[in-house]
């Protein structure tokens, strides 16, 4: 991050190395602005930029009328990506296995492909597809978001016909034979971080995952998991 005074950089990466190595245990108090030109011997604007910068990366917490805090860092939660394929919400499944309670709410409507999607479907950009949006809860907190594609004649209508994918596919003769994902890192949209409640310096984990059956590719999803609080645990058999 630019700025006029560099000197920031002595305060940001001395704090991070306390609360890295847990000098600085989840829910210290971090030194005050004044604190900190003392301690630091830097201006003002130096110690408010550090502070900035840390809240950023997530390491730390403002609260109104009482300063800053290290930031909790909660257990992360395993996904199991090879685990309930052949569930109609393969997370919700997982998290209910680990004792979670976990509550979703979903709509679907047409859209047309587009260039990405047409990509990665293999159809004309101007077909028709049945997106479903998935907001996941585990006890009334959002922690995942899904976008669902799939070809227009192959998607649920109802709560009963909103079997596993699997399932409704084969019930069209389409036999699944692969599942493919593609991770990565990435800042939140703002309508993300608003949805799922994400602290400043959050990142998220986009998976791109698509069925196949055989070569053709029948559905495509793209799944928005919290950085901080989700692992992703995949099996590879050999």
């Amino acid at each position: 991050m630019a700025t006029s005074d560099p000197v920031y950089l002595r305060v940001v990466e001395d704090i991070r190395r306390q609360i890295n190595d847990g000098s600085l245990p989840p829910g210290s108090p971090i030194p005050s602005r004044a604190q900190l030109t003392r301690k630091y011997q830097v201006g003002e604007t130096a110690a408010r930029h550090a502070l900035r910068v840390l809240a950023g990366e997530g390491l730390i917490i403002g609260r109104v009328g009482s300063g800053h805090y290290v930031r909790e860092r909660p257990d992360l939660a395993p996904l199991h990506r090879w685990r309930f394929l052949d569930h109609s919400t393969p997370f919700a499944a997982d998290l209910q296995s680990q004792g979670r309670r976990v509550t979703w709410d979903w709509h679907s409507e047409p859209t047309e492909a587009g260039p990405d999607l047409a990509r990665r479907l293999r159809v004309d950009q101007s077909a028709t597809l049945t997106k479903t949006h998935y907001v996941f809860r585990g006890d009334g907190r959002p922690l995942q978001l899904a976008t669902a594609y799939e070809p227009l004649g192959f998607a649920a209508h109802n709560v009963e016909e909103r079997r596993s994918l699997v399932t409704r596919m084969y019930a069209h003769g389409v036999k699944i034979t692969e599942v493919v994902e593609s991770v990565q890192s990435r800042v939140p949209d703002p309508s993300e971080s608003d949805v799922l409640d994400l602290p400043a310096g959050v990142h998220v984990l986009h998976v791109e995952r698509t069925h196949w059956a055989g070569d053709r590719p029948v559905e495509t999803s793209d799944i928005i998991i919290p950085g901080d609080r989700f692992r992703m645990v995949y099996s590879m058999p050999v």
